[in-house]
Formats: C-alpha cells, structure tokens, sequence
C-alpha cells in the first residue's frame, strides 16, 4: 500500500473513530436521560398523592377512599398513541406506609401489612428527605426493575407516613429502543450523506460532466435492456468518481509518479550500456567487441519497449470509457490469437490449442480485446517449459464470457501472488532468466475494467497458472 493511500486509510480510520465514539456516547446517555425524565414526573405524582391523602386524613392516615381509585384505574383500558407506540393499560403503582414503615396501602394487594421501613426510598421520606430507589420485581432479572419515588405524608405538622408511586422500567423502554434506533439511523445517514456530499464534490471539482456523459452513452450503446449490466456500469462510473477525488484530495501526480517510476527502471539498462561503451573504447578482440556492441543493442530495445509500453499503459489509464464500442465475437478473435501464438511458440515446440466451443459477443474494442488476450498469451508462452501445452478456453455463464489461458508452467510464487498486477512487477522468465518490463498484466487489467470485466491470475491445481479474463456477455 502506497503512502498517500495509508494517509487516506488512516483519515477515514479517525473519521469512523470518532462517530463511533461520538454514537457510543449518545447511545449510552439515552436509557439515563428517558429515566430521569420519568423520575420527576413521579415525583410530582408522589406529592400530589401525599397532598390528597393529607386533605382525607386528620391524625391518621385515611386510604380508604384511595384504594378504589386506585382499584379503578388499574381496570381502565386506554388507548392512547404515543409517537407512534400504543399504550392500552396503567402500569403506575402507589404504596402508603405509615410512620412505622408499615404498608396500609399496596396499589398491587401484594404488600399490605409488610414492613418497608428499611427500604430507601421510604427511610429517606419518613426522615424528611427525598427518597428514591430501583428494585427488579424479579430477583436477579434488571428487565423486571421498577423506580419508586417517595413523599412524605405530614399531618398537623409531623411526618405521619410517606407514600410511594412505582414505574416499571419497560413502559418506558419502547421509546429507549426507538430512540436508539433512530439515533443509529440518524448515524448512518450522516455517514452516507457525507460520502454522497464528497462524492458531488469530486464530480463537480473534478469532472462536472464527463462521467454523466459516459453513463448516458454507454446506456445508448445498449441494444437492450439489462438491470444488472447498468447497474454494474453505474457502480464503476462512481468508483471512478470516487478514485479521482481520492486522487484529488491526495495531491495525487500521475506524470510525477511515471517519471519516478520510469527513471528507477531506466537504471539498470542505461548503466549497462554505458559500461560497454566504455569498454569499447578499449582494444578488445572482435568477438568481445561484437559482444558488447550486441549487449547496447539488447539493453536499447528493452528501453524502448519499456518506454512504448509506459506510454501505452498511460493512454488507457487516461480514458474513462470506450470511445465506439462495437459488438466482438470472442471465438474467431481467439482464432486469430491463437494462430499467432502458435507461430510464436513453434522455435520451443509449444502448442497453443483452443478449446472454445460456443461464441458469445461482447461490446467493446476488438483491438484492445486483440491486445489483451495476446499478453495474457505471451505471459503464458514466456513461462511454459519446451514441448509444453497451452490451452485458451472459452466458457459461457448467463451473463459474463470467461477467455481462460492456462499454461504448464512452474505457477506463481507465494511471495508474487498479489503482485502480478503491480506496475513493473516482473518474475525472471524460466528459459532466459531474464524479466519483461512489468507492464503488461497491469495493460491486461486496464483493458478489463474499460469493458466492465476483469482479470485474475492463480495457480492450477494440477500445476501452471490460469490466467482468467472475464467480460460481460452481449444479450439479445
């Protein structure tokens, strides 16, 4: 991974960081927040109560015209909506203890005559002070909890009592739930909103309207309709976008990156005729002589062919989509190929057989299909044995072509495995020794993604590599 692409890695990493703290924090202040709002409303229910019962009573606390209320409202059924959650029954509950602790009242029938007097919530009230607690119905289960508010109960200037009002915890974990859920949407769409605001930005900065206008030619380019073929070229058209403004943002240079590139390789082969042109200027044997000279010559035309296929590869990295994409039968374009190959691979005894049985059409340009498949040809005559075999298969899926190029040869290293696409990544070909420039895998894959396909490179299981180019089939 390059050091601008770590730069970009690490900035979404502390972007994705701090939402999720920032999310993690939110979450985390809903359930308290939903509580403490419940919290004060019962505490002024728990006075209210205490104010009733102090207007019924003299010196001793009257329930009695309490208890049927409370009989009352727990038989009522309601039906009230509330944001969008439907409430059909009460669930407040109400105990009276006396200045003992002692329950006179139990909203439930559950606790009448039991001693509360060491719960907090009534210790804290019967002292004068404001008493709260948060006690599971159910020990040991919390989704069973129930908060109780207290508010002492005060007759001819003393503490007579308290009375305490009751909230389970669920009535109110709806709307927790709910609120967390739209908290985690209102994350996620801030989130997509901001790579969709990015996303406009690096098309209206970069490219106002040239990926618009390759979508919509493409889509006249179709001789019919296919959903998933548009909407795979929709997602390359915004993974394009989306590389350029990675690009943008990076400060990214491609002619600096290419000069960078092109000097490092230029090295080797320009120390090496400059050590024989030295040399020659020495008195030397003809055959030495002829040797040398035959040394420039060699390291001459390597950097031509680097230099023609830098400016090659740079071309098509340039170009966004295919120009004049025309229908290409695939079976009599490896006809062809393969013929050339054949002759190619004559001198070393390997044959190139094709294995193709259908054709299928792709869209695309016949020239760079040509191209394609013929790298992937003299990838695989470069590292076949002598008197090997290499097949060039075609095979059909519902939608995609697969061209397969599968040779004899020793297959790809461990180390090399997900480098063979890299720019001027090469292996040392087995009967020369020698490397090729390292650009012609990197071409195949330019030509692959400009036809909305792709290419792979792995061993066989029965030895060799294959070598898999894989287009989108032509329908109708």
């Amino acid at each position: 991974m390059s050091q601008r692409n770590r730069v970009f890695v690490a900035v979404l990493l502390a972007y994705a960081l701090g939402l999720a703290l920032l999310m993690w924090r939110l979450l985390g202040d809903i359930d308290p927040r939903y509580r403490e709002s419940a919290e004060e409303s019962m505490v002024e229910t728990a006075h209210l109560l205490a104010s009733l019962i102090e207007q019924q009573s003299t010196d001793v606390i009257n329930t009695r015209a309490l208890k049927p209320v409370f009989q009352s409202l727990h038989e009522r059924r309601i039906k009230a909506d509330i944001f969008g959650f439907e409430k059909t029954r009460i669930e407040l509950r109400a105990t009276v203890v006396d200045a003992a602790g002692r329950v006179l009242l139990d909203s439930t029938g559950r606790f009448e005559g039991a001693d509360f007097s060491q719960w907090r919530d009534v210790k804290l009230a019967l002292a004068g002070e404001y008493g709260a607690r948060l006690t599971p119905d159910v020990e040991g289960q919390t989704s069973t909890s129930v908060m109780y508010v207290a508010a002492p109960i005060r007759l001819q200037g003393r503490i007579a009592g308290a009375v305490t009002v009751g909230k389970p915890t669920q009535s109110f974990g709806q709307f927790v739930q709910a609120a967390r859920q739209k908290t985690l949407l209102v994350g996620l769409t801030s989130v997509a909103a901001v790579l969709v605001l990015m996303l406009i930005l690096s098309v209206w900065l970069v490219r106002p309207w040239g990926f618009a206008a390759d979508y919509l030619r493409f889509v006249r380019a179709q001789r019919s309709f296919s959903l998933p073929r548009l909407s795979r070229r929709a997602w390359g058209t915004l993974g394009a976008a989306y590389a350029e403004m990675r690009d943008a943002l990076a400060g990214r240079n491609y002619v600096a990156d290419y000069v960078q590139t092109l000097t490092h390789e230029l090295k080797s082969p320009l120390s090496a005729i400059r050590g024989a042109a030295e040399l020659l200027h020495e008195p030397m044997a003809d055959s030495d002589r002829q040797r040398f000279v035959g040394n420039i010559e060699r390291e001459t035309q390597r950097i031509q062919e680097l230099v023609d296929r830098m400016m090659e590869l740079a071309a098509l990295e340039s170009r966004r989509s295919l120009e004049h994409p025309q229908p290409v039968g695939l079976r009599a374009l490896l006809d062809d190929i393969c013929a050339s190959a054949s002759a190619a691979g004559a001198p070393r005894r390997i044959q190139v057989q094709l294995l193709a049985g259908d054709d299928a059409q792709v869209l695309g340009d016949a020239f760079l299909l040509r191209r394609a498949v013929g790298n992937l040809l003299d990838n695989a005559l470069d590292f076949s044995p002598s008197g090997s075999l290499i097949t060039v298969g075609l095979q059909l899926h519902a939608r995609r072509a697969d061209v397969v190029v599968q040779d004899q040869g020793p297959g790809i290293p461990d180390y090399a495995d997900d480098k063979v696409f890299e720019k001027f990544y090469s292996l040392a070909r087995p009967h020369t020794q020698r490397k090729s420039t390292g650009l012609g895998l990197p071409f195949v894959k330019e030509i692959a993604a400009l036809h909305d396909g792709r290419v792979s490179l792995r061993n066989a299981d029965e030895g060799g590599a294959v070598a898999v180019l894989s287009l989108p089939r032509l329908m109708g």
